[in-house]
């Protein structure tokens, strides 16, 4: 049977088992079609043929996610290269650092009396509690470092480019940064002024260290990859810049050619952040034939298993 020239599938029962292996499990996702599980089922066979084809494999994603331990599934995708160019936030670089430094991170809960975390010296986020003393002093005790050694090689730094640098810097194989730069993965990060690290860059200079960060550098960068990609895929977690910066560059290639977005913003309010990758087709930043899709739920319950069922396209580490 067809509707509008789609062919119509029949829903199909499934049942489950003990010994399910997650890639099955998506694809009883696919059979029984239940509304987010057809997505689930749909972003896999979408990032599975876009990765396998693409020159350009992008992974966007927001901060608040790294002070998670998905921290680690996103350091494997670098490390292993299915993606090659990360677009991010200062945020994400903020917790990796902390982490990567000795930082702990706690398991909290939603509903904290945040007066008292504040007086007892820690800080939340979401159902995750930081102390204070593992998060900014890391960052700046780092950042200092950094600029010193940045210093002693040049003046004029792309701000990719310092994130490289950075990445050698850090022995914690859980980390983004040090993934990126073993791999040569470039990560950008478009509003680095934002955060931790970025404010702790700015209070070197005004001690008197000679460093200048030149964010035109990465615009060259950007312009190079996407003027020449033949074949572009987008994995687009949650939303903010980093989401706005991987579409707003991919109108320069002439859209993605595959995209998969995993979020929890709403369309309605017309935000960037809730745009769906339909949306994104009307700006030129998706292409018009295009495989793509919206997956409304929690990036920590639904990466891991999208991930899962990608990983045989390339051993991991």
């Amino acid at each position: 049977m067809s509707v509008s020239g789609f062919r119509l599938e029949p829903i199909r029962d499934v049942r489950v088992s003990s010994g399910m292996r997650v890639c099955e499990l998506v694809e009883a996702y696919g059979a029984m079609h239940g509304f987010m599980a057809s997505r689930v089922w749909e972003a896999v066979s979408i990032l599975r043929e876009g990765l396998a084809v693409s020159d350009l494999r992008i992974l966007s994603f927001t901060g608040n996610i790294v002070a998670t331990g998905l921290r680690g599934v996103l350091a494997q995708l670098v490390r292993g290269r299915l993606f090659n160019l990360l677009i991010t936030t200062t945020g994400a670089l903020d917790h990796d650092i902390a982490r990567a430094l000795g930082g702990v991170y706690y398991k909290g809960f939603f509903e904290a009396n945040d007066v008292e975390l504040w007086e007892r010296g820690f800080h939340r986020l979401g159902n995750i509690y930081i102390p204070v003393e593992s998060y900014g002093p890391l960052v700046e005790k780092f950042t200092r470092a950094l600029v010193e050694r940045a210093s002693a090689i040049k003046r004029d730094w792309g701000f990719y480019e310092l994130l490289k640098l950075a990445g050698s810097m850090i022995e914690d194989d859980n980390s983004i940064l040090r993934s990126a730069s073993l791999a040569n993965v470039d990560i950008i990060v478009p509003g680095w002024p934002d955060g931790a690290f970025g404010t702790a860059l700015f209070m070197e200079s005004q001690r008197g260290a000679e460093l200048r960060v030149d964010y035109f550098h990465d615009m060259r960068r950007l312009a190079d990859i996407f003027f020449t990609a033949r074949k572009a895929t987008a994995l687009v977690i949650g939303g903010g810049i980093s989401k706005h910066h991987t579409l707003w560059w991919s109108q320069f290639k002439g859209g993605l050619d595959y995209a998969v977005y995993i979020t929890t913003a709403v369309e309605y309010d017309g935000s960037l952040s809730g745009a769906q990758t339909r949306e994104a087709i009307s700006w030129g930043k998706v292409s018009r034939g295009a495989r793509h899709t919206v997956v409304y739920g929690d990036a920590t319950i639904i990466l891991p298993i999208v991930v899962a069922c990608i990983l045989d396209m390339k051993t991991l580490d």
